[in-house]
């Protein structure tokens, strides 16, 4: 069964892949997760953070003020993975671009309501995209505690 203007998956196997593709928790989040808090870092996992917008971040370090997207590849139209679809091309073709426009406005509003965004890709290898976040997280709250954002 599919939500209103949804159209039917095209076989059983593409019903299956799209009921089993997770929201959070993904591979990539949970491997990224993992470094990040063996380098001693703590932080939040799939939170709202801008009052009436319902969208979730999938790492949260509150005290440096940062937010990090795990995209994939197909769901965020990664320039190097990006697939698409040969069934219901227009709908996928339409809801892709309106993803990607939702990330663009995401990143928005966390920026000017004082928030760094990091997007990492699925592709992306945890450690490097780690020793992205560590680096990144670790200047901020250097810079926070001596009284500059």
């Amino acid at each position: 069964m599919s939500r209103p203007g949804t159209p039917s998956a095209s076989s059983p196997e593409a019903l299956h892949r799209m009921q089993v593709t997770r929201q959070r928790d993904t591979t990539a989040e949970v491997a990224l997760r993992r470094i990040l808090h063996a380098h001693g870092l703590r932080f939040r996992v799939d939170r709202e953070i801008l009052p009436g917008v319902r969208r979730r971040v999938d790492i949260v370090f509150v005290s440096a003020k940062v937010v990090v997207f795990v995209d994939g590849c197909f769901w965020h139209s990664c320039p190097a993975h990006r697939t698409r679809p040969k069934a219901n091309a227009k709908w996928w073709a339409e809801k892709l671009v309106t993803n990607r426009r939702r990330d663009i406005h995401t990143n928005r509003q966390l920026r000017k309501a004082g928030w760094y965004v990091e997007r990492i890709w699925e592709h992306e290898t945890p450690a490097a995209a780690a020793s992205r976040v560590v680096k990144l997280v670790r200047t901020r709250l250097r810079r926070r505690r001596h009284g500059r954002a």
